[in-house]
């Protein structure tokens, strides 16, 4: 992992003036002091602030992927629910026409059916008053059939 000083955070707003880096590395490397022990500590702890800083970055990042992809679900069920509302709204819509038309065909078939029942009736009507008739002409011809066995049997 390379490790740049260009991208190393600043801990003040103002820039080193360029140089300003030189006289730190001679004024180092010139004295074997506890000085520039702390100055290459230094650097290691500006490169472990470094990896912390991007460890941290990608961490922000991750966390917000992570939102991005629970506020995409959120969305994907706020569509799914506004679906399925829509879907029974139009199921219940279209429950309620085929009551509508299945009410509408009983009505017919009820008039159709109290009409032949009502056709029905009168043939009922007409065949008790032939059966009466008929009855009536049976009693008639037994009556008849009587007198004319009665005076079969007086004739000499």
């Amino acid at each position: 992992m390379d490790f740049y000083f260009d991208d190393l955070p600043s801990t003040s707003q103002s820039t080193p003036k360029s140089g300003h880096e030189d006289s730190l590395m001679t004024e180092d490397t010139d004295n074997e002091s506890p000085r520039g022990k702390s100055s290459s500590l230094s650097m290691t702890d500006i490169q472990e602030q470094n990896s912390s800083s991007k460890v941290t970055d990608i961490s922000r990042r991750v966390q917000e992927l992570v939102e991005k992809i629970n506020n995409s679900r959120t969305s994907d069920q706020k569509v799914m629910d506004s679906f399925q509302d829509k879907l029974v709204a139009k199921v219940t819509e279209m429950c309620q026409q085929m009551k509508e038309h299945l009410f509408t065909v009983y009505e017919e078939n009820s008039n159709e059916m109290q009409l032949k029942l009502l056709e029905l009736s009168e043939v009922l009507e007409s065949c008790t008053k032939l059966n009466s008739e008929l009855l009536e002409a049976s009693h008639a011809l037994t009556g008849l059939r009587g007198v004319l066995a009665i005076s079969q049997t007086s004739e000499p």
